[in-house]
């Protein structure tokens, strides 16, 4: 079984995270609900995650971990819609068809769990996928989430109108994963 980790965002990432966006096949990102023409350029990302890491952890509209395989990066995950103190809202990406429907995915979002609650000081975290792309879905169950409602709405900037799946996690039920871990 390979070493899993979770680190956070570091400067020489910010190419890693610019590739996954803007190589990976178009079908693949529709899956996720992402529209095409909404993606930022190399230039637009690079500039926006390098100001995030310039900025306190408490002031970022954007916080991003990266995934490690036996510490060689294979996906990110990052919270926006911060409202330190009280609530963001995470995306995952595993960027290795490879470690997909392993089990990888649900572990490294366990790992993640304390950046988020600890370092944004968060009392509830969640989670809008595209309900009709079943993989983070069932991660996110599986990763001690709770279903919270089915619903219509464009979830991100780079996202078109669509059914999402939102989830929750409280900071009570968090420490009772943590507690387990």
């Amino acid at each position: 079984m390979q070493h899993l980790s979770v680190r956070e965002l570091q400067t020489e990432d910010i190419p890693l995270i610019a590739d996954y966006w803007l190589t990976s096949e178009p079908d693949f990102l529709v899956g996720m609900g992402v529209d095409l023409a909404k993606v930022p350029s190399r230039e637009e990302l690079t500039a926006m995650l390098t100001y995030q890491l310039s900025l306190p952890v408490n002031q970022r509209m954007s916080y991003a971990l990266i995934w490690l395989e036996d510490d060689k990066p294979v996906g990110h995950s990052n919270v926006n819609k911060i409202e330190f103190g009280e609530s963001a809202y995470m995306h995952l990406h595993l960027w290795q068809p490879a470690l997909r429907q392993k089990g990888a995915g649900t572990e490294l979002v366990k790992q993640s769990l304390p950046y988020y609650f600890d370092k944004l000081q968060l009392k509830t975290l969640y989670c809008e996928p595209y309900a009709l792309n079943p993989a983070p879905n069932k991660t996110l169950a599986k990763a001690g989430f709770e279903f919270v409602k089915q619903h219509t709405t464009i979830p991100g900037t780079i996202n078109f109108e669509q059914e999402v799946n939102l989830w929750q996690l409280t900071r009570e039920k968090y420490e009772q994963i943590r507690a387990g871990l």
